[in-house]
């Protein structure tokens, strides 16, 4: 590992937050919009959080199954460097509002099993970069966030089109290992650097992004 690996700190609600995350070495801030989730923000709020945000760190909103007209109501407050699209959303859907909004795509990709492979191929043709996540339960409220993994070895050295990060469990305790088993280059973290659901932990950010590099921790 080295110090190349890219984090993303998703779900931040906090100033707090972001600046645990700046100060780490978070290379994407993530913004949640979406009212069932308990990192959801309201557009004002994000939009005072998004100020916050150093230039060269990727702001980036995660929306779920989004219209066009939630969409542009964000992006008309919130200064946003990148879509996270984490719903249900097909390939033309993903194509789609790429046109529209003029801002590169990260489309999550849910995987239980060797079946839901062929999926990220189908996105890598129409997205800027996949998010390799765990698919949630089918009771699950949540599309993303349930502090789920899945066989890491399914995507071992696999590669895409595009670039891709590793989500879906990480924590500072097993980021390593995880990157170790499937070639990722960038990682992706919510609930695994959380005291609460929503409640970011500045200790546990940091460590998580030094053993996402390798680094040690103080």
């Amino acid at each position: 590992m080295s110090s190349d690996i890219r984090v993303k700190i998703c779900g931040l609600t906090d100033s707090a937050a972001v600046a645990a995350a700046v100060g780490a070495g978070a290379a994407y801030l993530g913004f949640v919009f979406f009212p069932k989730s308990p990192r959801h923000l309201e557009i004002e709020a994000a939009r005072t959080l998004a100020a916050e945000v150093p230039p060269g760190i990727a702001k980036v909103a995660l929306t779920v199954d989004a219209d066009d007209s939630t969409l542009a109501a964000m992006l008309d407050r919130v200064p946003i460097d990148m879509l996270q699209l984490h719903g249900h959303e097909s390939p033309a859907r993903v194509a789609e509002i790429r046109a529209r909004f003029g801002l590169p795509v990260i489309k999550a990709v849910g995987v239980a099993d060797a079946g839901d492979l062929p999926g990220l191929a189908e996105y890598a043709r129409v997205a800027d970069q996949l998010l390799v996540d765990a698919k949630p339960p089918r009771d699950a409220v949540l599309p993303g966030g349930n502090g789920l993994s899945f066989d890491w070895r399914l995507i071992a050295n696999r590669r895409w089109p595009v670039p891709w990060m590793l989500a879906g469990g990480l924590t500072p305790e097993n980021v390593a290992e995880a990157i170790r088993l499937t070639g990722a280059r960038q990682v992706d973290v919510s609930s695994g650097v959380e005291s609460a659901p929503g409640v970011k932990d500045a200790a546990l950010i940091a460590r998580f992004v030094a053993a996402a590099r390798g680094e040690e921790t103080q």
